[in-house]
């Protein structure tokens, strides 16, 4: 998985190309609203933290930089003037990118403001167990039985995943987050990803792969996405808040709500923007589809982890 995705020849990591919004429709693509969303919870952090001079924006598997692009068109240029926006990524930098985006192979150290990542968390490498040992995968996907399990995956499984069958073992995804969290002095860290809880894990796992918009066999030679659903439960730390993203979109503004019809005849152009907007906000908290995504809010020397939750 690491040498299909970020390997020389790698997915994530060619040259040239559409990127990930060629081959999957991510909320960021979706809609400027998601983008408008994540600006409001910048302020928002930006007024717990007390505004300071310097107002960090960590965008973990930044793709091409859409999400960062959007949020800084997003905000008031007094804000703006105060953003250091840092776009995290594997791959090259794309030609034409605003010129205030830093571009960084990992995480900045001690900074303050909103780190997020937005399904970076299901491209973290992991192993697959099926039976108590490991599932090896050939080349060309084929997979067969590996060795028992070591100590410290067996113990995972045990307490985040327990009843044997198929499973996907997330601890390398736990530590990635932990030490992505670590890099923040004070601020939030956003996990956005399709995920599940102890509660919800799928019986047969969730291993899966994408190429050119549609949904592929998982196969490890760098011609597509190799991906699996995140155990965002197992990740979260001491005050984290775990939503869904239809409820924390709604949180931030969000709504899917039609125009009032009497607009039709008062402004027929705002009323057809305004049913463009619902449509838009109802395809990100979409029941059965984007909305069902989770948000894991991780606060760091912060009151608490997301906005109107009790102190």
């Amino acid at each position: 998985m690491e040498a299909a995705l970020y390997g020389p020849g790698g997915f994530y990591v060619r040259p040239g190309g559409p990127g990930p919004a060629g081959h999957f429709r991510t909320s960021v693509h979706a809609s400027a609203l998601y983008a408008g969303a994540v600006a409001r919870l910048l302020r928002w952090v930006d007024a717990e933290l007390g505004h300071p001079e310097g107002l960090d924006l960590v965008d973990v598997g930044a793709g091409r930089g859409e999400l960062l692009a959007g949020v800084l068109a997003a905000l008031e240029p007094e804000t703006a003037a105060r953003v250091r926006p840092y776009a995290v990524e594997r791959a090259e930098r794309p030609a034409g990118l605003d010129p205030r985006i830093r571009w960084v192979a990992a995480p900045p150290e001690r900074t303050t403001g909103l780190l997020f990542a937005n399904e970076w968390l299901d491209n973290v490498p992991l192993e697959v167990a099926e039976d108590g040992r490991y599932v090896l995968v050939a080349p060309d996907g084929t997979e067969s039985p590996g060795g028992p399990l070591e100590g410290a995956d067996r113990a995972w499984l045990e307490r985040w995943w327990p009843g044997g069958g198929r499973a996907e073992i997330g601890r390398e995804r736990d530590e990635a987050w932990t030490a992505a969290v670590r890099t923040l002095e004070r601020g939030l860290a956003v996990a956005v990803d399709y995920g599940h809880t102890r509660d919800t894990r799928p019986p047969y796992g969730t291993l899966t792969g994408f190429r050119g918009g549609r949904e592929v066999a998982p196969v490890p030679d760098g011609s597509c996405d190799v991906t699996a659903h995140v155990a965002l439960d197992s990740c979260a730390g001491p005050g984290a808040a775990l939503l869904t993203q239809r409820e924390a979109l709604s949180a931030l503004g969000v709504s899917g709500g039609r125009p009032p019809l009497a607009l039709a005849s008062a402004d027929p152009a705002a009323y057809v923007r305004g049913l463009a907007v619902a449509g838009e906000a109802a395809e990100l908290t979409a029941r059965g589809g984007l909305g069902d995504f989770l948000w894991l809010c991780q606060p760091v020397g912060m009151r608490v982890a997301w906005p109107g939750a009790a102190g």
